[in-house]
């Protein structure tokens, strides 16, 4: 198959609208049973079985067995990074009314798979590269010496990230700013940081962030950030 026909076999994939959510409700990185896949979805047991056959024959998914349950997950960051960059690209949705509020924090503070996205993380990501903590650099981020200094001085554990094998400050198009913010290792090691420090606190199951009142404080220290919702 050519470029253009395994792109083509992907998006078919990832076209179908139970597919798609049964995606996105596993863009925080943990995994989850095909039970509550399913009912996330809308669809059956037996409809969301097929549809996660698919989806691990194609490595968007992968699959571990603890006693009688099977767990999904997204295969690997770069899958969460491709359905986040298509969710930027889809028309975009009306802003949330106040019935509509956990859409609305997913817009303001999310994670993205494993880092840190939506308002916030383009906050912080756009303050790295005002401090000249981070560089553009193609479609990923240099981070300078000035900007390792200072993230090992905040605990941002920068050697342990360089040495995985994954790409380490990637551009990642942000669905509901349209901007980009960080991911890659360097990202996924900032937001375990910012949860270490109880700056941020995932609200309930789902990945929405709330942001805390010592967040509120280290992001003003530390970036220069003055958030207002």
């Amino acid at each position: 198959m050519d470029a253009g026909s395994n792109i083509a076999a992907v998006a078919a994939l990832v076209g179908d609208p139970a597919r798609a959510r049964m995606l996105t409700a596993l863009m925080d990185g943990r995994a989850r049973t095909a039970k509550e896949l399913a009912y996330g979805a809308g669809v059956t047991p037996q409809t969301a079985s097929s549809h996660l056959a698919k989806l691990l024959r194609a490595r968007l998914l992968a699959m571990e067995r603890q006693s009688r349950h099977r767990y999904f997950r997204l295969a690997a960051p770069s899958v969460g990074h491709a359905v986040e960059a298509l969710m930027a690209v889809s028309p975009s949705p009306p802003r949330a009314t106040a019935a509509e509020r956990p859409l609305d924090g997913l817009r303001l503070a999310r994670t993205c798979y494993d880092h840190l996205a939506g308002r916030l993380g383009v906050m912080v990501t756009d303050a790295m590269v005002r401090r000249r903590v981070l560089k553009p650099q193609g479609r990923d981020f240099r981070l300078t010496p000035a900007g390792e200094r200072l993230l090992g001085r905040l605990g941002v554990d920068v050697g342990k990230a360089r040495e995985e094998r994954r790409a380490f400050a990637r551009q990642c198009l942000d669905w509901s700013e349209r901007r980009a913010h960080l991911a890659g290792s360097l990202g996924a090691a900032v937001a375990r940081r910012c949860l270490d420090l109880r700056w941020v606190r995932l609200v309930g199951e789902e990945r929405t962030l709330t942001l805390t009142a010592q967040g509120l404080r280290g992001l003003r220290t530390w970036f220069g950030i003055d958030w207002k919702r």
